[in-house]
């Protein structure tokens, strides 16, 4: 044991360094591919307020916020997939499984079908992400509650939270069926993940829950590695397994709601890339947390970029792009889940 955790540790700086380097690369390949081609030396040049009016205005305003936006979405919503994958014990959880982008999506929906032709289109734009926020709230709620029976068990959890996204799923499409054409396309390309309004307002909204979760999570890393043990264990080395499961459980749905707010509701990015980290790092949490922030990071900007770019100039929502991308390794988890 002793000897994987020095492996582990040994691993990690090359494997965090390599990691930055390609996304420090994808950075610069994003901003000079598009509608408006930019050369990689001309991007530098702007990023250092050398450039002409039109590349500033290209790179500044439309290019920039949307790479960071995919930055701190992969992020958050990765280590959210960590989070609930250490909580219950079940490499298959993620936020979306369970129920938390579904209750997201269905407030967006009703706000959507209930206030949105009463309201201009700029101040729907700034409300719809606090409905995403307080849907990812009320469905963490409710699917505790439900749990909840002397405490909560990690399969109670698991269970409830399917079966909470599958009522929340059925909601959805009543009332997507009742909407007016204009607002269903608007609902479905939202649910089907894409970041909407990348601008910089949403970048400091977002930039708060990414710059002040992940560093709690990571400072929880080895809480996360006793509850991953089990609950009779963690109680045995003294864990207040109840307090630290709600506390966690909280920190991720507001990883995910506040991404599912920014980037709409991006399936399988929470589930594929904590696997992916185990592969490549093991499975002490204080390393998995950052090389899954690096990973969801890289991901959604190469599934962002494809998406803008490989039918330009009609974009693909960044979430089909991600689920095409992780569909097959979604089935080869299920084929080797016992």
């Amino acid at each position: 044991m002793k000897s994987s955790n020095q492996n582990q540790e040994s691993r990690f700086p090359s494997l965090a360094g390599f990691l930055i380097l390609l996304i420090v690369m994808m950075f610069f390949v994003t901003l000079s591919i598009g509608v408006i081609p930019i050369s990689p030396l001309d991007v530098i040049q702007t990023l250092m307020l050398q450039g002409s009016d039109r590349q500033e205005l290209v790179l500044f305003d439309f290019r920039l916020p949307g790479i960071i936006l995919a930055i701190l979405i992969g992020a958050g919503l990765s280590v959210s997939g960590v989070i609930l994958q250490g909580l219950t014990h079940n490499d298959l959880a993620d936020p979306g499984i369970l129920g938390i982008n579904t209750g997201a999506g269905l407030a967006v929906v009703l706000f959507i079908y209930f206030f949105q032709g009463t309201l201009g289109t700029n101040m729907s734009i700034f409300i719809m992400p606090f409905f995403a926020l307080i849907g990812a709230l009320f469905a963490a709620v409710l699917i505790y509650a439900l749990a909840w029976k002397n405490g909560v068990s990690p399969i109670r959890l698991i269970l409830v939270g399917i079966g909470v996204n599958a009522g929340f799923s059925a909601l959805l499409m009543i009332f997507q069926l009742k909407m007016d054409p204009q607002d269903f396309r608007q609902a479905t390309v939202w649910l089907s993940g894409d970041i909407w309004n990348p601008s910089w307002m949403f970048v400091a909204a977002l930039l708060p829950w990414i710059g002040i979760l992940i560093p709690y999570v990571l400072y929880k890393a080895k809480v996360l590695n006793v509850l991953h043990m089990g609950d009779d264990v963690a109680a045995g080395l003294g864990a207040n397994v109840e307090k630290e499961r709600r506390m966690l459980l909280i920190t991720a749905v507001c990883l995910a709601g506040a991404s599912v707010a920014a980037g709409g509701a991006i399936a399988f990015l929470g589930l594929i890339v904590p696997h992916i980290s185990r592969k490549l790092i093991g499975s002490l949490h204080q390393y998995i947390i950052p090389i899954s922030t690096l990973i969801g990071a890289l991901l959604l900007m190469i599934a962002d970029t494809i998406g803008k770019n490989l039918l330009s100039p009609t974009q693909i929502p960044v979430g089909i792009v991600v689920s095409i991308l992780s569909a097959p390794y979604f089935v080869y988890l299920l084929i080797k889940s016992k």
